[in-house]
């Protein structure tokens, strides 16, 4: 099982070159499906969930393929309504081909995703959606069936108790835009990434009016390819920008597109980052002060992104007074406080609320890696600590960050991979 050995201690500095953003890419693959003819799709970032939907769509009949950074999808064979547990239990978003089942296989057998180490994601916001446009559900043995015997459109809320589903805003456009009538989708998700499917819809021959957190959708018989860049990966973004930011460095962030972190960006200013636009992306930088506290609240977009407080902890963790991150979208995404504190940092959770009170240095530990954003944290404080770290586990960060490593090395870091 692979590991980091990373030599903290050494400003970075440099270009990195921020790829696709995952989280388009995943349900934008996805709606490929619905179309009745090859689609292109540019800017796909090489990672492990990107090949695992690549996999669950050979599985349901598309062919697939992959030239460096394009993919071309042709759904001219797309006759399989059922992906099994075993596909998707490696990756959630593998749900996201019930909506393109549903839409254009008029059926559907899709494994539930179960839970997850960051805790229960419950999906019953995408059969709600389902069953207000008309679609016979039920939840038998594990798997969700799903009966189309022609969706209508409808008017219907999709948020929940923690807010907008950005999973159920993007699985119910894909049934709807094929349904008779309009639907009417209020509580939508306004994430980058869902706007980026609404893009790609629309350039598909969908019908899908955007406002604010309303998505009014006229349906069509039928969609057609066609070519799409991803947006750039905001996370992987935000990722980097803590990067220099926790080692006093220097980075211009090639590709960055800012308008979609300002909640970021303005954190990163109030605890003393410099953050500028630059031709092409972004700079980031910081001298060798200390950080300010400060207090961060996850929330739907356009607020603080959840797949971000976990970096954001690493560097609170060396700020200069006490810090709080408060976690609503998922209150159990905590489990790199352990590995943390293993570093030195002195940081307690309560419901889901961690306190994390600054030390002045974080120390080299051997650590393990739980998750997606955990790794990405680990890696950080790492890069800050005094002495070598190894962080084991690994193959999580090979599911959202391409090629980590070597674009850290680019820039100046001492990490290296073991086998």
């Amino acid at each position: 099982m692979d590991k980091f050995i990373i030599e903290g201690g050494v400003p970075l500095r440099g270009v990195v070159q921020i790829n696709g953003a995952k989280n388009a890419a995943l349900p934008i693959m996805a709606a490929s499906l619905l179309a009745d003819s090859p689609v292109t799709l540019h800017n796909i970032p090489s990672l492990m969930d990107v090949d695992t939907m690549m996999h669950v769509l050979h599985t349901v009949g598309a062919d697939v393929v992959r030239d460096r950074e394009t993919l071309v999808i042709d759904p001219a064979r797309f006759n399989v309504a059922e992906a099994p547990y075993d596909l998707v239990r490696k990756m959630r978003a593998s749900i996201y081909v019930l909506g393109p089942m549903v839409a254009r296989l008029k059926k559907a057998k899709v494994s539930l995703p179960g839970g997850c180490v960051i805790g229960q994601r419950p999906i019953d916001l995408h059969l709600k959606g389902l069953e207000a446009l008309g679609a016979k559900v039920r939840v038998l043995h594990g798997y969700i069936t799903v009966e189309n015997h022609g969706l209508k459109g409808a008017t219907f809320s999709l948020e929940g108790p923690q807010g907008s589903s950005v999973g159920a805003t993007c699985n119910i456009l894909m049934a709807a835009v094929m349904a008779e009538g309009r639907t009417v989708i209020h509580g939508a998700a306004r994430e980058p990434e869902v706007r980026d499917l609404v893009d790609f819809l629309n350039e598909m021959g969908a019908r899908i009016e955007v406002q604010d957190s309303t998505l009014t959708i006229e349906g069509v018989k039928s969609l057609h390819g066609t070519h799409h860049t991803i947006i750039p990966d905001r996370i992987e973004a935000g990722t980097y920008m803590v990067a220099a930011a926790i080692t006093h460095g220097d980075l211009i962030l090639k590709g960055c597109h800012l308008p979609h972190m300002e909640s970021v960006v303005s954190k990163l200013r109030e605890i003393g980052v410099e953050v500028e636009p630059v031709v092409g992306g972004a700079r980031c930088r910081c001298n060798n002060c200390r950080f300010n506290p400060t207090s961060i609240r996850t929330l739907p977009f356009p607020g603080f992104p959840t797949d971000l407080q976990a970096q954001f902890s690493s560097m609170l963790a060396i700020a200069n007074g006490e810090s709080t991150v408060t976690d609503t979208i998922y209150p159990e995404r905590f489990m790199h406080v352990a590995e943390l504190a293993r570093m030195g940092a002195n940081i307690s959770v309560y419901s889901a609320t961690a306190t994390i009170c600054g030390v002045e240095k974080l120390q080299a530990a051997p650590v393990m890696a739980t998750d997606l954003r955990a790794s990405a944290a680990l890696i950080l404080a790492a890069l800050a600590s005094e002495g070598k770290t190894e962080i084991l586990r690994v193959y999580h960060i090979d599911r959202g960050y391409e090629h980590i490593e070597e674009k850290l090395d680019a820039v100046g870091a001492r990490i290296r991979r073991e086998a």
